[in-house]
């Protein structure tokens, strides 16, 4: 699976904006969760599918955050720009 990764200490008053180049997944997890994404188990996200850019998205605590961005599947190319705001 291809995918870009991000990662962060985050606060809970931190939010991460994401601008895509194109509509893409985003998924913003906790490290058990993104194990299981990268082994392709089920797993629990904040986020979906982002249309539109800039996307801001706030984690519901403080801590280690992982950010994914694929295609779901598809072929094509995809580029962030991703910042803690």
């Amino acid at each position: 699976m291809n995918f870009l990764k991000y990662d962060f200490d985050l606060s809970a008053q931190d939010a991460v904006k994401v601008s895509l180049s194109g509509q893409a997944n985003v998924r913003l997890m906790d490290y058990n969760n993104f194990q299981n994404y990268k082994n392709g188990r089920a797993h629990k996200y904040y986020g979906g599918l982002v249309k539109v850019t800039p996307y801001v998205i706030q984690p519901p605590y403080g801590g280690r955050w992982y950010l994914a961005i694929d295609l779901g599947g598809y072929s094509g190319k995809i580029s962030a720009s991703v910042s803690i705001i």
